[in-house]
């Protein structure tokens, strides 16, 4: 695997460098034969997408390691003994190289929180940033243990989405395969037998038959230009945050899934922001991390607002959050009860838990919605298809 150093020579000099080699450890030693003081040592880009077998750190890593920090930091364990026995006990090499690059940063002085900084593909900003508030305020301990909270909170949503959409995503790849195998294979050859044969069938049929024939005949281009769509939208989408903002109106206008929608990112905006106060963060520093984490352009929008045109401009949390229509009537009063009283993040966590049960019952009710719906397209794709065979061989056997 390949990483990339930085180190000063003993003259004082900086040196940057690539090296080959099986892990930071391994790097570590190589430097040191050399005299060398390693400033910061990663992985490149190109061995992180080579190392495949070494997996990625995932969210139940981050949940895992989240604990056990929290486990070690209860009983009075050393921030930098809690980073050697992990590194002893994680088998996962992804999970493993992260640790030994902590450690290796906090030989040098670094603060903890700056290798997951030069993460940010595996460690999001919220990550990041709860913990360089813990370790400001030496509530290292409470922040992890927010963190799995949070976490697992994040992680449970997602399986309770993905876990309801499973059947409904297998029979629209059902559907669709079938209506490929009968559209693409199935129909031209019955067509062809009908308009080859010198029988001229009804006008219904031969409409059906001939759209048959040219989805057949052009699948290839038909496929092509649609993945090069698919493609160019997906591109759009990331790069372009005028058309994010399309595609999020576009949704708007979908009552059901606009519903589910504005409720996962109240959901994480709650968890997020709850965690952050927990962290002693200050509040505008804290809703425009937020804001970056809840991965809706409306809500980021609005969030921002409230941070730089409310609370900038003395209003109290309770009057910015009012003067948002994207948030519903509760949680605005409910922020600026919990504001008063001063238990906001209490308030907060509450609203999380809250909108998780409420996101599970209209992920429910969607996928009540969209069962019979595939069923009913599916259905009459096949009806028309069966239809147009049967009316010409009906005529056909009539006719003897």
């Amino acid at each position: 695997m390949k990483f990339r150093y930085v180190a000063s020579q003993e003259d004082g000099r900086i040196i940057e460098n690539e090296v080959n080699a099986k892990d930071v450890n391994e790097v570590l030693l190589l430097l040191s034969k050399n005299g060398l003081r390693p400033v910061s040592v990663r992985p490149t880009e190109s061995a992180m997408r080579r190392s495949i077998f070494s997996g990625t750190v995932t969210i139940t890593d981050q949940i895992f390691l989240s604990k056990y920090m929290t486990l070690m930091l209860k009983i009075g364990t050393g921030l930098m003994e809690a980073v050697n026995i992990l590194i002893a006990d994680f088998n996962k090499p992804a999970v493993k190289n992260i640790l030994l690059e902590i450690r290796s940063s906090l030989e040098q002085g670094n603060p903890f929180y700056t290798t997951f900084a030069r993460h940010p593909k595996v460690f999001s900003q919220v990550y990041t940033n709860l913990i360089r508030a813990g370790e400001a305020s030496g509530n290292l301990e409470n922040v992890f243990d927010n963190l799995t909270g949070m976490l697992t909170r994040q992680k449970e949503l997602h399986d309770q989405i993905k876990g309801a959409l499973i059947y409904p995503a297998l029979l629209f790849v059902g559907s669709v395969t079938i209506l490929v195998f009968l559209v693409m294979f199935a129909l031209p050859k019955i067509a062809n037998v009908f308009l080859q044969g010198g029988f001229e069938p009804p006008l219904f049929s031969k409409i059906v038959f001939t759209a048959g024939l040219f989805l057949s005949d052009h699948s290839i281009l038909i496929f092509g230009t649609l993945a090069v769509v698919i493609g160019f939208i997906t591109y759009l989408y990331k790069s372009s945050m005028a058309f994010k903002r399309f595609i999020t109106s576009v949704v708007d206008e979908i009552p059901v899934i606009r519903d589910i929608v504005r409720k996962i990112a109240v959901q994480r905006f709650a968890s997020v922001l709850s965690s952050l106060i927990r962290a002693g963060m200050p509040i505008t520093e804290a809703i425009e991390i937020t804001a970056n984490a809840v991965g809706n352009v409306d809500l980021k929008i609005a969030l921002m607002r409230i941070s730089r045109e409310g609370l900038a401009k003395g209003l109290t949390i309770g009057e910015a959050f009012k003067r948002e229509p994207y948030f519903p009537q509760a949680v605005t009063n409910l922020v600026a009860i919990s504001e008063r009283a001063g238990h906001l993040e209490e308030v907060l966590s509450t609203l999380a838990d809250f909108y998780m049960k409420e996101i599970d019952g209209s992920v429910k009710s969607l996928v009540s919605f969209l069962e019979p719906v595939l069923l009913l397209f599916i259905g009459v794709v096949i009806g028309v298809i069966a239809l147009a065979i049967i009316i010409p061989i009906y005529q056909l056997t009539t006719q003897f």
